[in-house]
């Protein structure tokens, strides 16, 4: 029985060495990619938005490259996924709605 502890603490000792560049990096990014928009963001935000509308209009998405309109469909997947999730926390249940 000593010898599974043993080896179990050596193990769990192993996993966080070597898990920890890696949980630091996740972390380096996190706090980049996910914090909410700031005041000073919102001018941005409101040009991509007039891009987006103005293309939509002229056809300029009829030029985009293959890479371009897969990236583009998977940041809408994205975003459609969080809708999800904020739905599912908000409403505390994972399949229909309370009545």
């Amino acid at each position: 029985m000593a010898s599974i502890a043993n080896k179990g603490s050596t193990l769990m000792s192993t996993l966080l060495t070597q898990a920890r560049p890696k949980f630091n990096v996740f972390m380096k990014y996190a706090r980049v990619e996910l914090t909410p928009p700031t005041p000073g963001d919102i001018p941005a935000i409101r040009d991509g938005i007039a891009r987006i509308i103005s293309g939509a209009r002229t056809g300029a998405w009829k030029n985009l490259t293959v890479k371009e309109a897969w990236l583009n469909t998977l940041v809408t997947a994205e975003v459609c996924f969080w809708f999800y999730v904020g739905e599912c926390i908000g409403k505390r249940h994972l399949v229909g709605y309370k009545v």
